[in-house]
């Protein structure tokens, strides 16, 4: 079978040279052709679990509060917050913003309604009533008091020194692409749930066809959009210290940290390849060769990715950078074979020489290819789909790159003239030997070194956190970076987390225990709460109250179980524990109304509260209400910015805390209770992405493993080649767990698939230690033998993967830095482990049988 396959390629590639290069230029060239259409993502959909019911939730609960996106504006000035000149400017800042394309609404506080500047009493609640800063004559003093106190602006619109202020900028909701996006997952679920029909399987094809292009329009205007902002805040920043947040812009910043990943590690490694190549080969010919091909490879997938529509993200930017490295690995491996051949045989013609590199190379590197395939094709299983699409992006490179180097590089040197073998000979011992002289005098310390840090790497292991810092993944000079900083520290946290409380479906009514809480709220009254209407409400406002809850068609509201004192004190208590936990900023939820009300009210009870609910401005009750309560189905909510800079922040830990609390300490029904939000999103993307990761590592060594088996044909051969590799990944992991460094959705692969790359070595090391040790049955021997032929392509791989890999530091997205680096040192963890620990394992156990004396 082999020798029939080797022959099919040396009739269609070797004899026909000319023809393979021209039908292999014409495919890239044709795939080429759609580079132009090549699109990027990085939208919060690329950070979150497919498939996760948690998703599905959140999107239930963003439609039905109709949540719009938003961007956040920071606005400290250079003067004093209420001044005269500071308000002019803001005002002005205001009015440009909301006349961009795309903006709803504004909110600062120039707009708000102010209920305590001077105190409002709540008979006299109407819109005609409320004051704002706008409001001629309005008394400052009373509205930094204001604004700084009250429940519903502290450390919201403004931060607690009274100096900096946020403004929203409410975006449009774009009706077409939540229709396209309920629609596609409305026909996924059905999918997972069941078989979908010919019928409905097209109509899925073509939902997902119009939400793709449809949201390539919608990221391009938002990221435009994000522009228009920018350009506007740099008209005002002589006045002020500005800085924007919010998830489209973050995504916007993101495209452009991929844009200039792209750029940057692409032109960084084309350079490195051309001094790599120059430095190891000194000849024009082993420059331009593997060049082109790791060109022609990058142009191939590029061309590919974007004819079948798959979206890079930032998880795949670093794809064009190791398909190169990978490539000219390949390449290095298949260079340095041919010009070892043709220094042993200089008589030799050019195709022999040729035939024989293919030959004796086209196996090792098939194993190679599929070892790297094996740990890439693990990400498949994690459920993101960034990291899903950069694991097939990742397998189809390297299959294709394998097939392209064994078609460029052969078929061109069967063009060219012999090189000259004189121009091949160097003076001095090969670095690698004396690797193999380190093996041969201190094996014993090599053994003992190996133990040590395995034990270490255990004892890494066991300290490795999934947890980390999102603010973390971006630069201290970054926008995103300054501006969560800011947020977090003066105006009450980032990362949105969702509590959803359900009425209780087995009790509508609130028991004694219930209003007993309700009469222990500060500002209550007992009395109240069995008289009925204060004395301050008359029969009118009675009567008001009645036909508001009579049965005909004219009810306009209907009484909910969370909006009456019992209801509210149950929902302050979640409040202001949620509020009391050290990693949470501002909590938002019918209480802070409440508290309000109180502060405006001697006490109130149930009656005042249903009259006061539909009595509300609806300006008041748009703020204030309905993103709190959805009356329809009796349901509460409460949105808590979490504080994503904080350093204790345990997302999972978090998680379950305030679950436990409310389910275990408050008496909510466990069905009661919902966490929601992209905080929940997050942390089920993490937990998913490690417990997959972590199980699949396994997974790979075990393929590796029956691949050596197949390859090696000898378990204990099988077994000490696979050691260095586990000692790698086990330095790797285990290094992060001493230091500290957190896994996320970038290092938590770097075990699998430096075991993958890192395993390369293994294979051409053992493969080559086979062939040669039957030329005289001695260990060591072949142990120089080796470390001076196929040791030397090893080195150069090696060093050449470690530092293409630390371009990846240029990078600014910090995952990448870590993947690059991290990946670099299980590359030199891995090369030492082939050249000194597997050569001193093979000579101690000697698994191809005894030497010969």
């Amino acid at each position: 079978m082999k020798k029939r396959l080797f022959s099919f390629y040396e009739a269609s590639i070797l004899r026909r040279p000319i023809l393979a290069l021209l039908a292999s230029l014409m495919l890239i060239a044709w795939l080429a052709t759609h580079i132009p259409n090549f699109t990027l993502d990085a939208s919060a959909d690329s950070l979150v679990l497919e498939g996760d019911q948690a998703l599905k939730y959140s999107r239930e609960i963003s439609k039905r509060y109709a949540s719009e996106d938003f961007l956040l504006v920071t606005y400290r000035p250079h003067e004093d917050l209420l001044s005269e000149p500071v308000l002019a400017d803001l005002q002005k800042l205001r009015d440009r913003l909301s006349q961009l394309n795309g903006v709803s609404s504004i909110v600062t506080i120039l707009d708000v309604p102010l209920l305590q500047s001077p105190k409002i009493t709540v008979d006299n609640i109407s819109a005609d009533s409320i004051r704002s800063l706008k409001t001629p004559g309005i008394d400052k003093e009373l509205v930094r008091a204001e604004l700084q106190n009250s429940p519903l602006y502290k450390s919201l619109l403004t931060s607690p020194d009274g100096q900096t202020t946020a403004i929203q900028v409410n975006l449009e909701r774009d009706a077409q692409f939540y229709t396209l996006l309920y629609e596609r997952e409305a026909l996924r679920d059905r999918q997972r749930e069941a078989e979908l029909s010919r019928e409905e399987h097209h109509q899925l094809k073509a939902v997902e066809e119009q939400f793709r292009d449809y949201s390539i329009e919608f990221n391009e205007r938002q990221s435009h959009l994000v522009d228009e902002v920018r350009a506007i805040l740099d008209q005002h920043r002589d006045n002020a210290r500005l800085f924007l947040g919010g998830v489209p812009m973050i995504a916007a910043d993101m495209v452009s940290f991929v844009k200039s990943d792209l750029v940057v590690f692409g032109s960084g490694i084309i350079i490195f390849i051309i001094c790599t190549l120059a430095v190891i080969f000194r000849r024009f010919i082993w420059v331009i060769l593997p060049l082109l091909t790791c060109v022609l490879s990058a142009t191939f997938m590029l061309g590919l990715i974007t004819w079948l529509d798959w979206r890079m993200t930032v998880i795949s930017s670093n794809f064009v950078a190791l398909l190169l490295i990978i490539t000219l690995s390949i390449t290095i491996h298949l260079v340095v074979r041919y010009r070892e051949l043709l220094l042993a045989s200089p008589d030799c013609d050019q195709r022999t020489l040729v035939v024989q590199t293919t030959a004796t190379m086209i196996k090792p590197c098939i194993y190679t290819a599929l070892t790297t395939v094996v740990a890439f094709a693990s990400l498949v299983v994690s459920g993101i789909r960034p990291v899903i699409d950069f694991g097939w992006m990742m397998t189809i490179g390297v299959t294709a790159a394998l097939i392209i180097v064994f078609v460029v590089i052969p078929a061109s040197l069967l063009l060219v003239k012999k090189p000259d073998v004189h121009a091949l000979k160097t003076n001095g011992v090969p670095t690698t030997l004396r690797f193999a002289g380190i093996t041969e005098r201190h094996g014993t310390l090599i053994l003992w070194v190996g133990a040590i840090l395995t034990a270490l790497s255990v004892l890494g292991v066991t300290r490795l956190e999934v947890e980390n810092r999102f603010i973390d993944y971006f630069h201290e000079s970054t926008e995103i970076y300054q501006g969560m900083e800011v947020i977090d520290a003066e105006l009450g946290g980032t990362i949105p987390l969702e509590i959803i409380l359900d009425a209780d479906t087995q009790d509508d009514t609130f028991n004694d225990s219930d209003v007993e809480l309700a009469n222990s709220q500060p500002g209550s009254d007992e009395s109240q709460f069995d008289e009925g209407l204060d004395d301050e409400f008359d029969d009118e406002f009675a009567d008001d109250f009645e036909s508001d809850f009579d049965d005909g068609e004219d009810s306009n509201i209907k009484p909910s179980v969370w909006f009456n004192r019992a209801g509210l004190a149950r929902i302050e208590q979640v409040h202001d524990y949620l509020d009391s936990l050290d990693v949470t900023g501002k909590v938002m939820s019918l209480a802070t109304p409440y508290k309000v009300l109180r502060e405006l009210t001697s006490g109130i009870d149930d009656i005042q509260l249903a009259l006061i609910q539909s009595k509300l401005p609806d300006v008041i009750n748009r703020a204030m209400v309905k993103p709190y309560l959805d009356e329809d189905i009796d349901q509460a909510r409460i949105v808590v910015r979490v504080m994503e800079t904080s350093h204790s922040l345990r997302r999972d830990e978090l998680l379950h805390q305030v679950y436990a609390h409310l389910t275990q300490e408050l008496g909510f029904e466990k069905d009661q209770v919902h966490l929601t939000g992209m905080l929940v999103l997050y942390n089920n993307m993490l937990q998913s992405l490690y417990r997959s990761q972590i199980l699949t590592l396994g997974a790979v060594f075990v393929a590796i493993v029956l691949m050596f088996l197949v390859l090696f044909r000898s378990l204990s051969l099988s077994l000490l080649a696979i050691a260095p590799n586990i000692l790698a990944a086990g330095i790797v992991l285990g290094g992060m767990g001493l230091f500290g460094i957190p896994l996320d959705i970038m290092t938590v692969t770097i075990a699998a698939i430096s075991v993958g790359i890192g395993v390369d070595n293994t294979i051409h090391y053992v493969h080559r230690f086979r062939t040669e040790f039957p030329k005289d049955r001695n260990y060591l021997a072949t142990m120089y033998r080796c470390h001076g032929s196929i040791g030397k392509a090893m080195f150069y791989t090696s060093i050449t993967i470690i530092v293409g890999f630390s371009i990846l530091a240029l990078s600014n997205f910090t995952p990448s830095i870590y993947f690059g680096l991290l990946t670099g040192t299980a590359m030199f963890a891995a090369l030492m482990g082939a050249l000194l620990l597997l050569p001193k394992l093979i000579i101690t156990f000697k698994p191809l049988g005894s030497e010969v004396k």
